[in-house]
């Protein structure tokens, strides 16, 4: 094995996590930066992992920023010495040209990166319930399955809406790049690898179907073959459906190595949650936790966005979390239970009337939900902790000072606990596990608090 075998950049924090457990649920030491160290910090790590990878923020930002930031992001992959460098996105694909543009994201890793190699892109995860079929997204809702366009939190997405299922159109939009498609028909062929040289012949980047298991070991073989012909990196972008088809690959060429670990982690009495998810997921998530334990904590998100009402209402929901402490329940903060919550509209249109930046808007309270939580951890001795939404949970663990994380425990698909570190070289400060707002069983936050996987 030539280590490290991968080395990915997340585009926000749960995605990050996401692709970590895959890693590590396999046998793989993996470290997730929460931010950079210098090239000599880099390139150590890469001799002592398997995978190292770096959390980000490119989903939620503009061409502009990915300019500036992302050559740097990239050169950061290819110090750490891996075979393969990822780009990794939401399994989702949300994205538009203007905001967390993953086509601007490609042009600038094959600049950077030197890529010969047509682009592997990888978005389908079985274990997510994310599957591509001729090109087309599908993605689970409660019992359903649902065109990508059709699903009824994404295609309603209040940044990024999916008004298109076919990827490669979706992605021609945001950069012009030729795109290849290795369907699920052409993967269960025994000519597929003749048939990918083809595709890769007039193509920029090429989309490898995932629709089952016996697609996802194909693909990950297929892109590893790849790999092994430069001594560059291979870039490749995609969903943690990369890290699932590799790693399935990988349990065939190094079962020794390379085998499933469940991992778990001891239960306690009583765990902090903050929630800027307004997805119905999070939504069922919150009304099974208040039944089960948990305190209601709703905070006011007008407040907390302003510049004259922010340290009120964070006192008002410290001394509300020490209560529910002291009563033995554990504490809640959230700002909307869903999309209809009647708290999104008017945030939105006190928003307006202000003429205000939602982002930013959003980016300052996720700030203050952080140092929020970062005060109740110091005064309280909690050891657990939830964050919900991937932007917010990018603000607040930036906000909680914490460098670097190591997955602890799968208690879900794509949202594991984990321990946090200030200083990679000392013990572990906190557990806290990163939830994305469409990830988990309703019984999610109970699961955590349990230690355990929940019913989902």
């Amino acid at each position: 094995m030539r280590t490290p075998l991968l080395a990915f950049y997340g585009d926000d924090f749960t995605g990050s996590t996401d692709a970590m457990e895959v890693l590590a649920n396999n046998g793989l030491d993996t470290l997730l930066f929460l931010n950079r160290p210098d090239e000599a910090g880099i390139r150590a790590a890469g001799r002592r992992h398997d995978a190292i990878g770096f959390a980000g923020i490119s989903r939620a930002k503009g061409v502009d920023w990915m300019d500036r930031e992302l050559p740097a992001v990239y050169g950061a992959l290819e110090a750490t010495g891996a075979a393969i460098c990822h780009y990794k996105v939401c399994s989702t694909f949300d994205s538009s040209p203007e905001i967390g543009n993953i086509g601007r994201a490609i042009e600038i890793g094959r600049r950077v990166l030197g890529a010969a190699t047509p682009v592997p892109l990888v978005v389908g995860a079985p274990a997510m319930r994310r599957y591509t079929a001729f090109g087309h997204l599908f993605a689970g809702a409660g019992a359903a399955v649902y065109r990508i366009d059709r699903h009824p939190t994404m295609s309603a997405h209040p940044v990024t809406p999916m008004g298109e299922a076919d990827l490669r159109a979706h992605l021609a939009r945001q950069a012009p790049l030729r795109i290849g498609l290795l369907d699920v028909a052409a993967l269960s062929r025994p000519d597929v690898a003749q048939r990918l040289q083809t595709e890769m012949q007039d193509s920029d980047v090429v989309l490898f179907d995932v629709l089952d298991d016996a697609s996802q070991v194909r693909t990950g073989e297929l892109i590893w073959s790849l790999a092994g012909r430069e001594q560059a990196p291979l870039f490749c972008v995609g969903s943690s459906g990369l890290e699932y088809a590799l790693a399935a690959h990988w349990r065939s060429l190094w079962p020794e190595r390379v085998r499933h670990e469940e991992r778990g982690a001891q239960a306690v009495d009583r765990i902090a949650v903050v929630s800027g998810s307004c997805s119905p997921v999070t939504a069922g998530q919150i009304r099974h936790a208040l039944r089960h334990g948990f305190a209601d904590l709703r905070a006011d998100p007008v407040a907390l966005a302003s510049d004259d009402r922010h340290e009120a209402e964070s006192a008002r929901l410290l001394a509300a979390a020490h209560a529910a402490l002291a009563g033995g329940l554990s504490p809640l903060i959230y700002t909307a239970a869903g999309p209809d919550d009647p708290e999104v509209a008017r945030f939105n249109a006190v928003l307006r009337e202000q003429g205000r930046d939602r982002r930013e808007a959003l980016a300052l309270m996720g700030r203050r939900k952080g140092l929020l939580l970062q005060r109740l951890l110091r005064e309280s001795g909690l050891a657990r902790v939830v964050t919900s939404g991937g932007d917010t949970s990018g603000e607040v663990v930036q906000a909680l000072g914490l460098n670097a994380l190591r997955m602890k425990a799968r208690l879900a698909p794509g949202a594991p606990l984990c321990d946090a570190y200030t200083d990679t070289g000392s013990a572990p400060v906190i557990e806290i596990a990163l939830k994305g707002g469409q990830i988990g069983s309703e019984d999610y936050f109970s699961a955590v608090r349990a230690g355990h996987g929940g019913a989902g």
